[in-house]
């Protein structure tokens, strides 16, 4: 039998607390991190341990408040967290509906500029399965968003599949396209695994602007006119579309619980992302809730 995450249909959260730390890769901040199991039905909830009132946030879509270079979420207080895609990206494919996460700065730690790191993580501390019916969200209409030649859009579909595309002015990356179903678990293999990535050339452009202040090779791939700077080489071939997969996965996540749907893709990032989820869910015939 073919198990994906509509197989399951109990929500599930940890069975034991998660610690990590680590710099996060805009602001070059250390934050500590704990994730504590919770309740069935309480969805991702991040919560500011260094600020005490109003500090919790929902890991929802119109909580989103940035999109420029990562997803930040924040309250009616701006209490913020930034960069939450790449765990969130995990915690969808764990299959894990209910988490308190307790920051005590203002970005996820970026890790390795991947997810697998969060993972595995969450393969150590195990998973606890509990009393209630997951909920998901069944795609009923064809939505789709645009802006200038990129366009993402979502579709009617038993299972989950991606098709994305990717196309940049690098003779090392070009045109990359990546087909996916999740099934039997591949999020680790398939998914988890690629890095975040940038540009060389751009690197004092965007520490200028106040971004990538901890970023490093230890945390993302940096492409070269001519060569990969990282010694290591990539992990997979189209390791760049992957990690826009693995990215559009964790802010789809900001629905609330899993969509099931298709979902294609060209040249997406994080704005055509949340614009994707704010024009679906403001229309109750795109979607119904089983």
């Amino acid at each position: 039998m073919i198990e994906t995450l509509f197989t399951k249909q109990k929500q599930q959260t940890i069975k034991n607390e998660i610690f990590f730390s680590g710099i996060g890769l805009h602001t070059g901040l250390k934050s500590k991190v704990i994730i504590k199991p919770s309740e069935p039905e309480t969805g991702i909830n991040f919560v500011r341990t260094d600020i005490s009132n109003n500090n919790q946030i929902k890991a929802m879509w119109y909580n989103v408040t940035s999109t420029a270079l990562s997803t930040t979420i924040s309250n009616k207080n701006n209490v913020s967290v930034s960069t939450i895609e790449h765990l969130m990206s995990a915690l969808f494919g764990m299959h894990i509906d209910n988490v308190k996460i307790l920051i005590d700065g203002p970005e996820i730690p970026i890790m390795d500029g991947s997810s697998n790191p969060f993972v595995e993580l969450f393969e150590q501390a195990e998973i606890r399965v509990q009393n209630t019916q997951r909920k998901i969200i069944k795609v009923n209409k064809e939505v789709e968003v645009r802006k200038g030649d990129k366009f993402l859009k979502i579709s009617p579909n038993k299972d989950f599949s991606l098709d994305f595309e990717i196309d940049f002015k690098s003779h090392l990356i070009n045109k990359q396209a990546c087909q996916l179903q999740l099934i039997n678990g591949n999020y680790k293999n398939d998914v988890s695994f690629a890095r975040t990535f940038g540009f060389e050339k751009d690197v004092k452009k965007l520490r200028a602007n106040g971004f990538a202040l901890g970023g490093s090779l230890e945390n993302a791939v940096v492409v070269g006119d001519n060569y990969i700077l990282n010694k290591e080489g990539l992990r997979y071939k189209d390791e760049f579309v992957r990690h826009k997969i693995l990215d559009f996965i964790g802010d789809l996540y900001l629905a609330g619980c899993p969509v099931q749907g298709y979902f294609s893709g060209k040249k997406s990032g994080h704005y055509l992302n949340n614009l994707l989820l704010r024009k679906f869910m403001s229309d109750q015939s795109n979607f119904e809730i089983i």
